[in-house]
């Protein structure tokens, strides 16, 4: 089995945010790989990693990053797969990460989600591979289908409880 996305944190502490997203994938079925790269101090491997990444079969890369965060920016500089950024709450809340990958230049973009939010990078990336993938866009569907049922019986059980002024 080959991967076909990439998760990548600048830092094994980004591990405890990032599982959330492998844990996303895995339950889509979708192969995944994990490294840790970081762009300052493992450039030349990051620069590897970005420039071959479409011929080893990837097709969307999410990157995780925390405090200067330029890790999704510079992998998504080298390859012309979609890009997934992670801001990482690592100073600053994670406000410094997120305006490192929002404020990308022209040309250079990187899809950046909420500080943390591993799971709808994971979503997101499922969302890409859908486009082209019958089976995983239906999977998504009935994901989608078990939130809002979710809610629905949430409602359901609201319902029950009984207050003195309570309306519904």
């Amino acid at each position: 089995m080959k991967p076909i996305v990439s998760i990548i944190m600048g830092s094994t502490s980004d591990w405890s945010v990032m599982e959330t997203a492998a844990k996303t994938l895995n339950e889509f079925e979708i192969p995944f790989e994990i490294n840790a790269l970081s762009a300052h101090r493992t450039p030349d491997e990051v620069a590897d990693f970005a420039k071959n990444a479409d011929q080893r079969g990837i097709k969307v890369i999410i990157a995780a990053a925390g405090m200067a965060a330029h890790l999704p920016g510079v992998i998504a500089a080298m390859t012309p797969l979609p890009v997934i950024g992670v801001p990482i709450k690592a100073s600053l809340e994670g406000l410094d990460a997120t305006l490192a990958m929002l404020q990308m230049p022209p040309g250079i973009p990187v899809a950046t989600v909420a500080i943390n939010g591993a799971l709808n990078a994971a979503l997101l990336a499922i969302q890409t591979l859908s486009v082209g993938d019958r089976k995983i866009f239906n999977q998504f569907v009935e994901y989608k289908s078990r939130l809002k049922n979710k809610i629905v019986k949430a409602n359901e059980e609201f319902s029950k409880i009984e207050f003195s002024f309570k309306t519904n």
